[in-house]
């Protein structure tokens, strides 16, 4: 019986992508992508997203949707995975979910809190509130020692939200969440497939690949990024994006900027790796080779 949706996932550069076009090819599926920067429009070497002759006219959701000066957060997730597996369901495809952020794979498997709509009263709270954001982080971690704990006082937008539930309810982001648990989004069954890949050869990997996104103008994407957004935005702060504008301001050569996003990217594999695998009960793991021939 073919698999009605799945999801892989594993480390930057393992080879998530190319797996996913050869599944969906063979099945005659459609993907979700779950890359935070993939998202924004314009940000086409940085986010390492398949070109359109790498897709091989494959349907993908979750590129090419945002500008990069816009934020999102999990719901951003919640209506792309909604829309595509409305679309697989539609038309009788299966759904491939590619995980390259475990961390909002898992928002859709364990779901979040529906939030209260926030009165305009509240809202202007808020905003009086955030004049002193320190204070206001003090404040609620003397009411919620458990929400604030992990937000950090600079964190002005986690803040926020925790003033306008608090202003709203009357109650603690701990009380309110524990009144209202959340609803997984994912309701049918999602076989998990990580692909796992030895270290030195990821790293190796990597290093290509940095190699290729520099050759392939990177400098100028950033360039053009920078003279068009400003480096306020959060998607200026990415990994290939930072430390290209560390290289403009002259910090470094470009033998140093290689070895600064290899290095950086390197890191965020780790990470990647350290958290699927305490966080997901995997299906099966295996290379992408293994992957392929157990699912085909």
């Amino acid at each position: 019986m073919q698999m009605k949706q799945f999801a892989l996932i594993g480390p930057t550069a393992s080879g998530k992508t190319a797996l996913a076009v050869m599944l969906a090819k063979k099945l005659d599926a459609v993907i979700l992508s779950l890359d935070s920067l993939s998202l924004y429009k314009e940000i086409d070497i940085a986010s390492a997203k398949p070109t359109m002759e790498e897709r091989e006219g494959i349907l993908h959701f979750g590129i090419d949707i945002l500008s990069p000066d816009a934020s999102f957060d999990v719901t951003t997730y919640i209506a792309l995975y909604q829309e595509a597996l409305s679309y697989a369901k539609r038309v009788d495809k299966t759904l491939i979910i590619v995980g390259g952020t475990g961390f909002y794979l898992k928002m859709l498997l364990e779901g979040i809190s529906d939030l209260p709509a926030i009165s305009p009263q509240s809202r202007i709270k808020t905003k009086q509130a955030l004049q002193n954001p320190t204070d206001s982080h003090a404040m609620l971690a003397a009411l919620d020692p458990k929400t604030m704990q992990q937000i950090k006082p600079a964190d002005r937008y986690r803040i926020e939200k925790a003033l306008d539930i608090y202003f709203e309810t009357g109650l603690t982001p701990s009380d309110y969440f524990a009144q209202h648990p959340p609803q997984p989004v994912i309701q049918e069954a999602l076989p998990l497939y990580q692909i796992t890949i030895e270290r030195t050869l990821l790293r190796e990997r990597i290093a290509v690949r940095t190699e290729t996104m520099i050759k392939a103008g990177l400098i100028d994407e950033v360039c053009l990024l920078e003279r068009s957004y400003g480096r306020a935005p959060n998607s200026m702060k990415a990994i290939g994006i930072k430390e290209t504008l560390a290289y403009l301001d002259g910090n470094y050569d470009k033998a140093a900027l290689v070895k600064q996003i290899s290095t950086h990217t390197a890191q965020l594999a780790k990470r990647q790796t350290t958290f699927n695998n305490s966080q997901f009960d995997v299906t099966f793991s295996g290379s992408a080779e293994e992957i392929y021939r157990q699912i085909c």
